[in-house]
């Protein structure tokens, strides 16, 4: 797969990316990191990419020439229109599920913003997609690029050393991930469930998936509203709601 990055920026997220578990598979072909210097396809000799906003206010405005110049570089491969992602606040809020469906893409070009956004005639041309990592305001799309960037890599086969591990954590099935521990097996009085060291895949299975359901009840229980829940895990949300109130009242 293929990461175009638009932005102004390279070296911030060359260093974020080209590391760990990304790194590694960027090294080894799985990935590809394509990162656009916005400031090589002005037409300013000073490379200034930004002016005022028409209408007045406080910053400054990326211009739509530099921006589109070099989204089309990025399609002058021909390899078709890949998707543009803008990332900016006022986007899709991004999460597990948008994931999944962008590791589907063969390649993506991803817009960072910056100074006050980009003039909205070239988002209008160029961008498919407008995608949020949360409800604030960075100061660039950098960050919320590079989240995407790690979130999307996880799902393609050979990015994760454990295949397995890319549909088994936090957030799979609408779930949030069930407690993890390694050894030693008591630490500070504290000490493994005792499940968890009896060899049973089908116990061990059964105990996680509950604490799943149940950390998801505790911490997110918005999720539970489109979570994939069995009967057996509607049963023990009940049963265990029965038990906080019964212990309330």
């Amino acid at each position: 797969m293929r990461f175009h990055i638009l932005t102004l920026f390279p070296d911030m997220v060359r260093q974020g990316l080209e590391t760990s578990i990304i790194g590694n598979a960027i090294q080894n072909g799985i990935l590809e990191l394509d990162l656009v210097d916005i400031r090589d396809y002005t037409a300013d000799r000073h490379k200034k990419v930004d002016d005022y906003p028409y209408g007045g206010g406080a910053g400054m405005v990326m211009q739509a020439q530099p921006v589109y110049d070099a989204w089309r570089a990025v399609n002058a491969s021909g390899k078709g229109r890949p998707r543009c992602i803008y990332l900016t606040p006022q986007g899709r809020r991004f999460d597990q599920s948008m994931a999944k469906e962008l590791a589907g893409e063969e390649d993506l070009i991803l817009l960072c913003g910056h100074y006050e956004g980009i003039d909205e005639r070239v988002l209008e041309e160029i961008v498919t997609d407008q995608v949020s990592i949360g409800d604030y305001v960075l100061t660039g799309g950098e960050l919320p690029a590079m989240v995407l960037v790690d979130a999307v890599s996880r799902m393609i086969p050979g990015v994760l050393t454990n295949d397995a591990s890319g549909s088994s954590e936090s957030l799979e099935g609408g779930l949030l991930e069930y407690p993890q521990y390694s050894r030693p097996a008591e630490w500070m009085g504290r000490k493994v469930p005792q499940v968890l060291l009896s060899g049973d895949h089908q116990k061990i299975e059964n105990w996680r998936r509950e604490q799943s359901v149940l950390r998801t009840l505790r911490h997110r229980p918005d999720l539970l509203d489109e979570a994939d829940l069995s009967y057996r895990d509607v049963k023990l949300i009940l049963d265990h709601a029965s038990e906080t109130k019964d212990h309330t009242s």
